[in-house]
């Protein structure tokens, strides 16, 4: 199986990171940002973008700009809840990082694809469900 990744930005190397991601019609998209670059929150550090508010500011973008950035265009007619989704972040106190995923997306090729856009291929990484995703 082959993975796709989108924005084209995601693929190139990152420092480790946290963030959002979907699936969206097979393809991963992905919205992160590195440590330096994100938000504490309780013990962890994560992305300062969530899922509702982010879908929104690509659905704005409308489909000729959702092209142009790299987003499948299905984005602009559909709802941010109705793809397979999940989140990225990094427990300070265990000094790991914790990939929230729909059930759907817990496959082996899935999660490497994921570790690979968010830089953490070397790091300690934990998979888990979470009652936000399915």
């Amino acid at each position: 199986m082959t993975i796709i990744i989108t924005p084209n930005a995601a693929v190139a190397p990152t420092q480790p990171a946290v963030g959002i991601f979907w699936r969206v019609a097979g393809v991963l998209v992905v919205d992160r940002s590195t440590l330096d670059n994100a938000e504490p929150y309780a013990e962890c550090i994560t992305h300062a973008a969530g899922h509702y508010d982010r879908w929104q500011e690509w659905q704005d973008l409308g489909g000729a700009g959702l092209a142009l950035a790299g987003y499948p265009a299905c984005i602009a007619s559909t709802e941010y809840d109705e793809w397979p989704r999940g989140r990225i972040v990094y427990e300070t106190p265990a000094r790991r990082f914790v990939l929230y995923a729909d059930r759907r997306l817990q496959q082996p090729v899935i999660i490497d694809a994921l570790k690979a856009a968010f830089g953490l291929k070397q790091a300690e990484v934990i998979v888990r469900s979470d009652s936000h995703y399915r």
